[in-house]
């Protein structure tokens, strides 16, 4: 499947979750690996805030590229960011949706206001 770069330039982006292991199989606890250098996969989750729009999304990154510092309700940054669209039959069913990561997360700093006073 094709891979999407996300403009996160004018978007502002909040931690709701924290980082926590993507697990690859939930009946043996199996962790998610990375397809190329075999690092373990984090998941976590954020609000997405553009336009005036707001996107719940979870987003998938190494376990290096998880910050220290990092805090629920703040903003972050996410290096690297790219969409790809997925499906698959899961019990007879057909599944699909869109898969995020991205190389990184780490602390933001809020967009100043427009029209602040300094």
């Amino acid at each position: 499947m094709r891979t999407i770069r996300v403009e996160t330039s004018a978007a502002t982006i909040l931690l709701t979750e924290a980082p926590e292991p993507k697990v690859r199989d939930r009946q043996t606890g199996e962790i998610a690996k990375d397809a190329t250098s075999g690092e373990a996969l984090m998941t976590f989750g954020v609000v997405y805030l553009e336009d005036g729009e707001s996107s719940l999304i979870k987003v998938t990154v190494p376990e290096s590229g998880v910050s220290e510092g990092l805090t629920l309700g703040a903003p972050v940054s996410l290096p690297g960011l790219v969409a790809r669209p997925w499906e698959s039959v899961f019990n007879g069913q057909q599944r699909h949706g869109i898969a995020f990561r991205a190389a990184a997360v780490t602390p933001a700093a809020f967009p100043a206001a427009s029209g602040a006073a300094a």
